[in-house]
């Protein structure tokens, strides 16, 4: 069985790739948490995040559909909620702002995702 490290904690994946959104929710309710989404857009992002009293934390997808993620990590950062940052991009590539945000570089094990995430939310 495995270990439900993120056992009730409400998880926002923001993923606009069908196959990763899929084994990310995966990972994470194998883990125990509640997942919100996936969502592939920022405006259905920000949207959900507006209308849920709760989130623990999220994993935002840098890249959606030729768009970046990062009106949606200001809106979770403007409610102090813990978030990482999956992409392919260099971490200079970045804005300045996001420096101190855990970035989990593509491609990675949606595993590597629930051991990461579980330190993020027990810090917030």
């Amino acid at each position: 069985m495995v270990e439900q490290t993120l056992r009730n904690c409400r998880i926002l994946v923001v993923e606009d790739e069908y196959l990763l959104a899929d084994d990310l929710c995966n990972a994470l309710t194998d883990a125990g948490a509640i997942v919100l989404g996936p969502v592939p857009e920022v405006e259905e992002a920000l949207a959900l995040i507006e209308r849920e009293p709760h989130i623990d934390a999220a994993v935002l997808d840098v890249n959606l559909r030729g768009g970046m993620v990062f009106p949606v990590a200001d809106a979770l950062r403007d409610r102090n909620v813990p978030f990482a940052l999956a992409t392919g991009y260099d971490g200079w590539t970045l804005p300045e702002r996001f420096s101190d945000v855990l970035r989990l570089e593509k491609p990675f094990r949606p595993e590597r995702l629930v051991a990461k995430l579980s330190p993020l939310i027990c810090s917030a």
